[in-house]
């Protein structure tokens, strides 16, 4: 069964093309990986990801992701 989640709030994340806003997310079920949907603030590009290909950016109002690791590219 798939479920695709629209995220409501302002999500950022580190792609392997640069920082990205991410729109939607879409559940394949436990045999695959999620995929990410976000949208380039480089370019405005719109890509998909596998949840094992991005980061989510540091949250500074939580102090979240500290280390901010970027993803290599593939």
């Amino acid at each position: 069964m798939t479920i695709i989640h629209e995220v409501q709030q302002v999500l950022t994340c580190n792609t392997p093309f640069g920082e990205a806003q991410v729109l939607f997310l879409m559940d394949y079920g436990i045999h695959r990986n999620t995929i990410w949907v976000c949208a380039s603030f480089e370019d405005g590009v719109i890509r998909h990801f596998d949840s094992n290909q991005i980061t989510i950016t540091r949250n500074h109002t939580l102090d979240f992701n500290k280390a901010n690791n970027k993803p290599n590219k593939e």
